[in-house]
Protein backbone atom coordinates (compact mmCIF):
# COMPACT_ATOMS: atom_id res chain seq x y z
CA UNK A 1 0.00 0.00 0.00
CA UNK A 2 2.73 2.43 0.88
CA UNK A 3 4.60 1.39 -2.68
CA UNK A 4 1.89 2.14 -4.59
CA UNK A 5 1.13 5.61 -2.28
CA UNK A 6 4.33 6.78 -3.50
CA UNK A 7 4.68 5.22 -7.22
CA UNK A 8 3.30 8.27 -9.12
CA UNK A 9 6.11 10.58 -7.71
CA UNK A 10 8.46 7.86 -8.62
CA UNK A 11 6.92 7.80 -11.76
CA UNK A 12 7.50 11.64 -12.45
CA UNK A 13 10.57 11.48 -10.96
CA UNK A 14 12.10 9.14 -13.15
CA UNK A 15 10.09 10.49 -15.81
CA UNK A 16 10.88 14.26 -15.82
CA UNK A 17 13.71 14.73 -13.88
CA UNK A 18 16.17 16.66 -14.72
CA UNK A 19 18.98 14.30 -13.76
CA UNK A 20 21.02 14.63 -16.51
CA UNK A 21 21.91 18.64 -15.85
CA UNK A 22 23.74 17.17 -12.97
CA UNK A 23 26.30 15.29 -14.69
CA UNK A 24 28.53 17.95 -15.71
CA UNK A 25 27.71 19.74 -12.18
CA UNK A 26 30.29 20.69 -9.19
CA UNK A 27 27.44 20.62 -7.27
CA UNK A 28 27.28 17.22 -7.12
CA UNK A 29 28.78 15.46 -3.90
CA UNK A 30 31.86 13.21 -5.31
CA UNK A 31 31.85 9.55 -4.83
CA UNK A 32 34.03 6.35 -3.88
CA UNK A 33 32.35 3.09 -5.90
CA UNK A 34 33.95 0.21 -3.98
CA UNK A 35 34.15 -3.19 -6.04
CA UNK A 36 34.98 -6.27 -4.18
CA UNK A 37 36.78 -9.01 -6.04
CA UNK A 38 37.13 -12.85 -5.43
CA UNK A 39 37.34 -14.96 -7.89
CA UNK A 40 35.99 -12.86 -11.12
CA UNK A 41 38.21 -12.25 -13.67
CA UNK A 42 35.10 -13.70 -16.03
CA UNK A 43 33.24 -10.23 -15.37
CA UNK A 44 35.61 -7.80 -13.81
CA UNK A 45 36.64 -5.93 -17.07
CA UNK A 46 32.89 -5.75 -18.34
CA UNK A 47 32.31 -4.57 -14.83
CA UNK A 48 35.14 -1.76 -14.50
CA UNK A 49 34.49 -0.59 -17.99
CA UNK A 50 31.04 -0.13 -17.34
CA UNK A 51 31.70 1.84 -13.94
CA UNK A 52 34.38 3.78 -15.83
CA UNK A 53 32.05 5.00 -18.34
CA UNK A 54 29.12 6.44 -15.72
CA UNK A 55 27.41 9.90 -16.43
CA UNK A 56 28.70 11.36 -13.14
CA UNK A 57 31.49 14.33 -12.97
CA UNK A 58 33.39 13.12 -9.93
CA UNK A 59 34.40 9.76 -8.95
CA UNK A 60 36.51 7.35 -8.26
CA UNK A 61 36.71 3.45 -8.93
CA UNK A 62 38.31 1.34 -6.49
CA UNK A 63 38.69 -2.25 -6.79
CA UNK A 64 39.40 -4.73 -4.01
CA UNK A 65 40.94 -8.38 -5.09
CA UNK A 66 40.31 -10.19 -1.59
CA UNK A 67 43.30 -12.87 -2.57
CA UNK A 68 41.03 -14.18 -5.18
CA UNK A 69 42.78 -17.78 -6.22
CA UNK A 70 41.72 -17.06 -10.01
CA UNK A 71 43.83 -14.40 -12.63
CA UNK A 72 41.33 -11.45 -11.27
CA UNK A 73 44.43 -9.09 -10.06
CA UNK A 74 46.45 -10.09 -13.85
CA UNK A 75 43.55 -9.59 -15.82
CA UNK A 76 43.14 -5.90 -14.24
CA UNK A 77 46.94 -5.03 -14.15
CA UNK A 78 47.00 -6.49 -18.12
CA UNK A 79 43.90 -4.54 -19.39
CA UNK A 80 44.87 -1.32 -17.72
CA UNK A 81 48.97 -1.37 -17.46
CA UNK A 82 49.03 -0.48 -14.02
CA UNK A 83 51.98 -0.84 -11.96
CA UNK A 84 52.79 -0.84 -8.04
CA UNK A 85 52.17 2.27 -5.68
CA UNK A 86 55.14 2.82 -3.89
CA UNK A 87 53.62 5.12 -1.08
CA UNK A 88 49.42 4.64 -1.69
CA UNK A 89 47.96 7.51 0.48
CA UNK A 90 45.65 5.77 3.39
CA UNK A 91 43.36 7.78 4.63
CA UNK A 92 41.07 5.29 6.77
CA UNK A 93 41.86 3.69 9.84
CA UNK A 94 39.44 0.51 9.83
CA UNK A 95 40.95 -2.25 10.82
CA UNK A 96 41.26 -4.99 7.91
CA UNK A 97 43.34 -7.87 6.46
CA UNK A 98 47.30 -7.05 5.42
CA UNK A 99 47.04 -4.94 2.48
CA UNK A 100 49.95 -6.16 -0.36
CA UNK A 101 49.75 -3.33 -2.81
CA UNK A 102 47.83 -1.01 -4.48
CA UNK A 103 48.08 -0.57 -8.26
CA UNK A 104 47.33 2.16 -10.79
CA UNK A 105 47.87 4.05 -14.07
CA UNK A 106 48.06 7.61 -14.76
CA UNK A 107 46.61 7.09 -17.95
CA UNK A 108 43.22 5.92 -15.98
CA UNK A 109 43.15 8.55 -13.00
CA UNK A 110 40.17 7.32 -11.16
CA UNK A 111 40.69 3.82 -11.09
CA UNK A 112 42.76 2.18 -8.13
CA UNK A 113 43.42 -1.67 -7.20
CA UNK A 114 43.84 -2.84 -4.02
CA UNK A 115 45.11 -6.25 -3.85
CA UNK A 116 45.04 -7.68 0.07
CA UNK A 117 44.70 -11.20 1.37
CA UNK A 118 41.41 -13.16 1.74
CA UNK A 119 38.90 -11.35 4.53
CA UNK A 120 35.53 -11.82 3.05
CA UNK A 121 33.34 -9.13 1.57
CA UNK A 122 33.09 -6.61 4.51
CA UNK A 123 36.92 -6.74 4.90
CA UNK A 124 37.45 -5.63 1.36
CA UNK A 125 35.09 -3.09 1.54
CA UNK A 126 36.70 -1.24 4.82
CA UNK A 127 39.96 -1.54 2.59
CA UNK A 128 38.30 0.37 0.01
CA UNK A 129 36.98 3.09 2.64
CA UNK A 130 40.17 3.44 4.13
CA UNK A 131 41.91 4.37 0.48
CA UNK A 132 38.65 5.87 -0.67
CA UNK A 133 38.94 9.87 -0.60
CA UNK A 134 35.78 11.25 -1.13
CA UNK A 135 32.63 11.83 1.67
CA UNK A 136 29.78 9.68 -0.53
CA UNK A 137 30.46 5.67 -0.95
CA UNK A 138 29.30 3.21 -3.24
CA UNK A 139 29.39 -0.70 -2.67
CA UNK A 140 29.02 -2.26 -5.96
CA UNK A 141 29.35 -6.48 -6.68
CA UNK A 142 31.87 -7.60 -9.19
CA UNK A 143 29.14 -9.27 -11.42
CA UNK A 144 26.80 -6.31 -11.58
CA UNK A 145 26.32 -3.82 -13.97
CA UNK A 146 25.23 0.04 -13.58
CA UNK A 147 23.07 2.06 -15.88
CA UNK A 148 25.06 5.26 -17.49
CA UNK A 149 22.60 7.01 -15.18
CA UNK A 150 21.93 4.65 -11.78
CA UNK A 151 24.61 6.75 -9.86
CA UNK A 152 23.50 10.15 -10.85
CA UNK A 153 19.64 9.27 -10.31
CA UNK A 154 20.88 8.31 -7.05
CA UNK A 155 22.74 11.45 -6.26
CA UNK A 156 19.81 13.59 -6.96
CA UNK A 157 18.05 11.88 -4.70
CA UNK A 158 20.64 12.62 -1.72
CA UNK A 159 20.91 16.56 -2.70
CA UNK A 160 17.36 16.76 -2.14
CA UNK A 161 18.09 16.09 1.74
CA UNK A 162 22.02 15.81 2.22
CA UNK A 163 21.81 16.60 6.09
CA UNK A 164 19.58 13.71 6.82
CA UNK A 165 20.57 11.06 4.24
CA UNK A 166 22.85 8.30 5.29
CA UNK A 167 22.29 5.54 2.83
CA UNK A 168 20.28 4.71 -0.04
CA UNK A 169 19.53 1.70 -1.67
CA UNK A 170 19.05 1.02 -5.73
CA UNK A 171 16.98 -1.39 -7.58
CA UNK A 172 18.97 -4.91 -8.51
CA UNK A 173 17.90 -6.76 -11.57
CA UNK A 174 18.63 -9.88 -13.49
CA UNK A 175 20.68 -9.52 -16.11
CA UNK A 176 20.53 -13.54 -16.97
CA UNK A 177 19.02 -13.01 -20.34
CA UNK A 178 19.75 -9.27 -21.07
CA UNK A 179 22.16 -8.90 -23.95
CA UNK A 180 25.52 -6.96 -22.56
CA UNK A 181 27.35 -4.78 -24.79
CA UNK A 182 30.52 -2.94 -23.81
CA UNK A 183 29.65 -2.80 -20.17
CA UNK A 184 26.29 -1.95 -20.84
CA UNK A 185 23.09 -3.50 -20.88
CA UNK A 186 21.72 -2.97 -24.66
CA UNK A 187 18.66 -5.07 -24.62
CA UNK A 188 16.34 -6.13 -21.65
CA UNK A 189 14.97 -9.50 -21.87
CA UNK A 190 13.96 -12.13 -19.03
CA UNK A 191 15.74 -15.02 -18.34
CA UNK A 192 15.32 -17.95 -20.19
CA UNK A 193 16.70 -20.49 -17.35
CA UNK A 194 14.05 -21.25 -14.56
CA UNK A 195 15.91 -20.55 -11.94
CA UNK A 196 16.99 -17.00 -12.81
CA UNK A 197 13.23 -16.44 -14.18
CA UNK A 198 12.02 -17.21 -10.73
CA UNK A 199 14.70 -14.58 -9.10
CA UNK A 200 13.20 -11.65 -11.59
CA UNK A 201 10.07 -12.36 -10.32
CA UNK A 202 11.44 -12.16 -6.22
CA UNK A 203 13.56 -9.51 -6.74
CA UNK A 204 10.77 -7.21 -8.33
CA UNK A 205 8.47 -8.30 -5.62
CA UNK A 206 11.44 -7.37 -2.90
CA UNK A 207 12.61 -4.65 -4.60
CA UNK A 208 9.27 -2.95 -5.86
CA UNK A 209 6.36 -4.26 -3.70
CA UNK A 210 8.59 -3.73 -0.68
CA UNK A 211 11.22 -1.64 -0.34
CA UNK A 212 9.32 1.53 -1.97
CA UNK A 213 7.03 0.70 1.01
CA UNK A 214 9.60 0.22 3.96
CA UNK A 215 11.86 3.72 2.96
CA UNK A 216 8.26 5.55 2.81
CA UNK A 217 8.33 4.97 7.21
CA UNK A 218 11.92 5.04 7.39
CA UNK A 219 11.99 1.43 8.11
CA UNK A 220 14.51 -0.21 5.58
CA UNK A 221 16.50 -2.73 7.12
CA UNK A 222 18.69 -3.57 4.18
CA UNK A 223 20.71 -1.61 1.36
CA UNK A 224 22.03 -4.58 -0.92
CA UNK A 225 25.24 -5.23 -1.02
CA UNK A 226 24.91 -5.36 -4.73
CA UNK A 227 24.64 -1.26 -5.14
CA UNK A 228 24.36 1.01 -2.28
CA UNK A 229 25.45 4.61 -1.30
CA UNK A 230 26.54 5.48 1.88
CA UNK A 231 27.69 8.74 3.61
CA UNK A 232 31.71 7.55 4.73
CA UNK A 233 31.97 9.48 7.98
CA UNK A 234 28.67 7.34 9.26
CA UNK A 235 29.82 4.10 7.94
CA UNK A 236 33.27 4.88 9.83
CA UNK A 237 31.32 6.18 12.84
CA UNK A 238 29.85 2.56 13.44
CA UNK A 239 33.34 0.83 13.37
CA UNK A 240 32.52 0.23 9.13
CA UNK A 241 31.41 -2.87 7.89
CA UNK A 242 31.31 -6.39 10.12
CA UNK A 243 32.95 -9.05 9.25
CA UNK A 244 33.28 -13.04 9.83
CA UNK A 245 29.53 -13.43 8.59
CA UNK A 246 27.19 -12.98 5.54
CA UNK A 247 24.50 -10.69 5.94
CA UNK A 248 27.23 -7.58 5.99
CA UNK A 249 24.31 -5.30 3.81
CA UNK A 250 22.01 -6.06 6.66
CA UNK A 251 24.54 -5.91 9.54
CA UNK A 252 25.80 -2.18 8.31
CA UNK A 253 22.23 -0.84 7.73
CA UNK A 254 20.82 -1.88 11.45
CA UNK A 255 24.54 -0.63 12.67
CA UNK A 256 23.40 2.91 11.27
CA UNK A 257 19.73 2.82 12.14
CA UNK A 258 21.15 2.17 15.88
CA UNK A 259 23.92 4.97 15.87
CA UNK A 260 21.41 7.61 14.61
CA UNK A 261 18.47 6.60 16.89
CA UNK A 262 20.78 6.14 20.24
CA UNK A 263 22.48 9.61 19.53
CA UNK A 264 18.96 11.17 18.67
CA UNK A 265 20.00 12.45 14.87
CA UNK A 266 17.35 13.04 12.24
CA UNK A 267 18.04 10.85 9.62
CA UNK A 268 16.34 8.55 6.83
CA UNK A 269 18.08 5.48 4.82
CA UNK A 270 15.91 5.86 1.35
CA UNK A 271 15.42 4.00 -1.61
CA UNK A 272 16.03 4.94 -5.38
CA UNK A 273 14.32 2.79 -7.42
CA UNK A 274 14.65 4.63 -10.46
CA UNK A 275 18.83 3.75 -10.18
CA UNK A 276 19.32 0.16 -11.73
CA UNK A 277 21.81 -2.22 -11.09
CA UNK A 278 22.25 -5.61 -12.86
CA UNK A 279 23.26 -8.52 -11.68
CA UNK A 280 24.18 -12.28 -12.32
CA UNK A 281 21.85 -14.57 -10.67
CA UNK A 282 22.18 -18.22 -10.23
CA UNK A 283 21.51 -20.08 -13.07
CA UNK A 284 21.79 -23.92 -10.99
CA UNK A 285 20.23 -25.37 -8.16
CA UNK A 286 23.37 -25.71 -5.90
CA UNK A 287 24.50 -22.16 -6.60
CA UNK A 288 21.19 -20.76 -5.63
CA UNK A 289 21.14 -23.01 -2.67
CA UNK A 290 24.51 -22.22 -1.10
CA UNK A 291 23.37 -18.61 -1.91
CA UNK A 292 20.33 -18.89 0.20
CA UNK A 293 21.79 -20.72 2.43
CA UNK A 294 23.60 -17.76 3.39
CA UNK A 295 21.24 -15.33 3.36
CA UNK A 296 19.03 -17.41 6.34
CA UNK A 297 22.74 -17.58 8.54
CA UNK A 298 23.06 -13.84 8.01
CA UNK A 299 19.52 -12.89 8.49
CA UNK A 300 19.35 -14.83 11.46
CA UNK A 301 22.80 -13.62 13.17
CA UNK A 302 21.73 -10.08 12.66
CA UNK A 303 18.11 -10.79 14.38
CA UNK A 304 20.04 -12.34 17.27
CA UNK A 305 22.78 -9.91 17.71
CA UNK A 306 20.00 -7.29 17.88
CA UNK A 307 17.43 -8.92 19.38
CA UNK A 308 17.66 -5.60 22.40
CA UNK A 309 15.63 -3.57 19.75
CA UNK A 310 12.51 -5.86 18.83
CA UNK A 311 9.39 -4.49 20.49
CA UNK A 312 11.73 -1.31 21.88
CA UNK A 313 10.11 1.77 21.31
CA UNK A 314 13.69 3.53 21.82
CA UNK A 315 14.04 2.47 18.37
CA UNK A 316 10.89 3.57 16.71
CA UNK A 317 10.07 2.03 13.54
CA UNK A 318 12.95 -0.07 13.83
CA UNK A 319 11.93 -1.71 16.85
CA UNK A 320 8.28 -1.76 16.89
CA UNK A 321 7.57 -2.42 12.91
CA UNK A 322 10.66 -3.70 10.89
CA UNK A 323 12.35 -5.86 13.81
CA UNK A 324 9.55 -7.41 14.84
CA UNK A 325 8.28 -8.23 11.21
CA UNK A 326 11.88 -9.23 10.47
CA UNK A 327 11.60 -11.95 12.91
CA UNK A 328 8.59 -13.21 12.52
CA UNK A 329 8.11 -13.20 8.71
CA UNK A 330 11.72 -13.74 7.78
CA UNK A 331 13.59 -16.00 10.82
CA UNK A 332 10.31 -17.84 11.89
CA UNK A 333 8.47 -17.75 8.80
CA UNK A 334 10.18 -21.46 7.66
CA UNK A 335 8.72 -22.53 11.11
CA UNK A 336 5.48 -21.10 10.88
CA UNK A 337 4.89 -22.66 7.57
CA UNK A 338 6.65 -26.59 8.35
CA UNK A 339 4.30 -26.47 11.28
CA UNK A 340 1.39 -24.99 9.93
CA UNK A 341 1.71 -28.06 7.33
CA UNK A 342 2.42 -30.38 9.81
CA UNK A 343 -1.15 -29.19 11.49
CA UNK A 344 -2.94 -29.77 8.46
CA UNK A 345 -1.74 -33.16 7.73
CA UNK A 346 -2.73 -33.92 11.38
CA UNK A 347 -6.46 -33.05 10.50
CA UNK A 348 -6.56 -34.69 7.73
CA UNK A 349 -5.50 -37.95 9.19
CA UNK A 350 -7.83 -37.49 12.41
CA UNK A 351 -10.19 -36.74 9.87
CA UNK A 352 -11.03 -33.20 11.49
CA UNK A 353 -11.43 -31.24 7.87
CA UNK A 354 -12.90 -32.04 4.78
CA UNK A 355 -11.64 -31.68 0.85
CA UNK A 356 -13.90 -28.12 0.84
CA UNK A 357 -11.78 -27.03 3.69
CA UNK A 358 -8.53 -27.66 1.93
CA UNK A 359 -9.42 -26.05 -0.93
CA UNK A 360 -10.34 -23.07 0.32
CA UNK A 361 -6.95 -22.59 2.38
CA UNK A 362 -5.23 -23.60 -0.58
CA UNK A 363 -6.91 -21.07 -2.73
CA UNK A 364 -6.68 -18.09 0.32
CA UNK A 365 -2.72 -18.96 0.32
CA UNK A 366 -2.45 -18.90 -3.13
CA UNK A 367 -4.38 -16.36 -4.28
CA UNK A 368 -3.07 -13.70 -1.05
CA UNK A 369 0.43 -14.46 -1.92
CA UNK A 370 -0.10 -14.13 -5.59
CA UNK A 371 -1.96 -10.83 -5.23
CA UNK A 372 1.44 -9.59 -3.85
CA UNK A 373 3.51 -10.46 -6.88
CA UNK A 374 0.82 -8.49 -9.20
CA UNK A 375 1.14 -5.66 -7.27
CA UNK A 376 5.16 -5.71 -7.62
CA UNK A 377 4.53 -6.22 -11.74
CA UNK A 378 1.64 -3.62 -11.90
CA UNK A 379 4.26 -1.25 -9.63
CA UNK A 380 6.83 -2.14 -12.55
CA UNK A 381 3.99 -1.20 -15.42
CA UNK A 382 3.22 2.02 -13.80
CA UNK A 383 6.67 3.80 -13.59
CA UNK A 384 9.52 2.18 -15.08
CA UNK A 385 8.17 -0.76 -17.91
CA UNK A 386 11.77 -2.25 -18.35
CA UNK A 387 10.12 -5.57 -20.35
CA UNK A 388 8.15 -4.10 -23.14
CA UNK A 389 7.24 -7.14 -24.82
CA UNK A 390 3.57 -8.45 -24.14
CA UNK A 391 5.33 -12.16 -24.06
CA UNK A 392 7.21 -10.68 -21.02
CA UNK A 393 4.37 -9.80 -19.13
CA UNK A 394 2.64 -13.35 -19.91
CA UNK A 395 6.07 -14.99 -18.45
CA UNK A 396 6.14 -12.96 -15.28
CA UNK A 397 2.14 -13.67 -14.90
CA UNK A 398 3.06 -17.39 -15.24
CA UNK A 399 5.92 -17.57 -13.24
CA UNK A 400 4.59 -15.88 -10.71
CA UNK A 401 1.82 -18.19 -9.97
CA UNK A 402 4.69 -21.32 -10.39
CA UNK A 403 6.77 -19.92 -8.11
CA UNK A 404 4.23 -21.59 -5.57
CA UNK A 405 4.30 -25.00 -6.56
CA UNK A 406 7.73 -26.20 -5.52
CA UNK A 407 10.40 -22.89 -5.17
CA UNK A 408 8.53 -21.76 -1.88
CA UNK A 409 9.10 -24.98 -0.32
CA UNK A 410 12.40 -24.94 -1.19
CA UNK A 411 13.03 -21.57 -0.01
CA UNK A 412 11.97 -22.86 3.38
CA UNK A 413 13.98 -25.70 3.09
CA UNK A 414 17.31 -23.24 2.27
CA UNK A 415 16.33 -21.04 5.20
CA UNK A 416 16.28 -23.79 7.67
CA UNK A 417 19.39 -25.35 6.61
CA UNK A 418 21.01 -21.68 6.18
CA UNK A 419 19.93 -21.84 10.14
CA UNK A 420 21.39 -25.41 11.02
CA UNK A 421 24.57 -24.44 9.25
CA UNK A 422 24.63 -21.30 11.85
CA UNK A 423 23.98 -23.33 14.47
CA UNK A 424 26.99 -25.19 13.69
CA UNK A 425 29.12 -21.93 12.95
CA UNK A 426 29.31 -22.27 9.39
CA UNK A 427 30.27 -18.92 7.98
CA UNK A 428 31.35 -20.54 4.63
CA UNK A 429 30.79 -17.94 1.42
CA UNK A 430 29.53 -20.80 -0.69
CA UNK A 431 30.79 -21.25 -4.39
CA UNK A 432 29.18 -19.01 -6.88
CA UNK A 433 30.41 -19.96 -10.24
CA UNK A 434 30.63 -16.66 -12.87
CA UNK A 435 29.88 -15.96 -16.65
CA UNK A 436 31.49 -14.18 -17.95
CA UNK A 437 29.22 -11.19 -20.12
CA UNK A 438 30.30 -12.27 -23.46
CA UNK A 439 28.88 -15.42 -22.61
CA UNK A 440 25.64 -14.15 -21.29
CA UNK A 441 25.39 -12.19 -24.29
CA UNK A 442 26.19 -15.14 -26.67
CA UNK A 443 23.01 -17.31 -25.05
CA UNK A 444 21.21 -14.31 -24.85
Amino acid sequence: MLSFRNIWDIYRRASYSKYNTLSGSELVPSVSLLVPAYNEELTITENVRCLMTLNYPTYEVIVINDGSSDRTLDVLIKEYELTLLPNPEVRGRLETKPVRGVYYNPQYPHLYVIDKENGGKADSLNAGINLSRYPLISSIDADSLLEKDALIRMARMYMENPEETVAIGGDVRIANGCVIENGAVKNVSLPRKMWPMFQSIEYMKAFLGGRIGWSQINGLIIVSGAFGMFRKDYVIAVGGYRGGYPGEDMNIIIKLHRYMLENKIRYRVAFCPEAVCWTQAPDTYNILSNQRKRWGRGNLKNMIENRDMVFNPKYKVMGLLTMPYNVIFEALNPYFRITGLLALLGYVMLDMTNWHVLLVFGLVNFLSGYLLSIGALLLEEIAFRRYTKLSDLVKMLLFSALKFVGYHQLGVLWRVQGHIQYLQNNNSWGTMTRQSWKDKKEAA
